[in-house]
Parts: C-alpha cells; sequence; structure tokens
C-alpha cells in the first residue's frame, strides 16, 4: 500500500483548520465544559480554605442560606 507524505506545514495547517471548525460547531459544549472546570476549581479553593477555619453547625449555615438573595 503506498502512503503518501504530508510537508509539516501542511498537516499543522490542517490540524488547525479542524480543531477551528471543532470549536466553532460545538462552542456550547466547550463553554460547559470549561464552566464545569472553573466550578470543581472553585469547590475545591473552598474546601482548603474551609478546613482552616472553625466550625459551624447545620442551623448555622441554614440561616445564612435564608437571609441570602
Amino acid at each position: 500500500m503506498a502512503t503518501a507524505e504530508l510537508p509539516p506545514d501542511a498537516l499543522k495547517d490542517a490540524l488547525k483548520e479542524a480543531l477551528s471548525e471543532t470549536l466553532h460547531e460545538h462552542r456550547d459544549l466547550f463553554r460547559e465544559v470549561f464552566e464545569e472546570v472553573l466550578e470543581d476549581f472553585a469547590l475545591v479553593e473552598a474546601i482548603r480554605e474551609g478546613k482552616d477555619t472553625e466550625t459551624v453547625d447545620r442551623d448555622q449555615i441554614m440561616e445564612v442560606l435564608k437571609e441570602s438573595p
């Protein structure tokens, strides 16, 4: 079977175009994934910060949540 060789620049350009088309066609999917990743990072940071703070009981938390808009 014969194989064709692509010049490195042609392969690079083809990959760039394919990636660009994929990002445009699936923009909403990438946005959702990115939002989830940011939320996960924020949750990890909140957990880290929470380890260094004093503990409170559930009733105190519920009171704060009731006051929030």
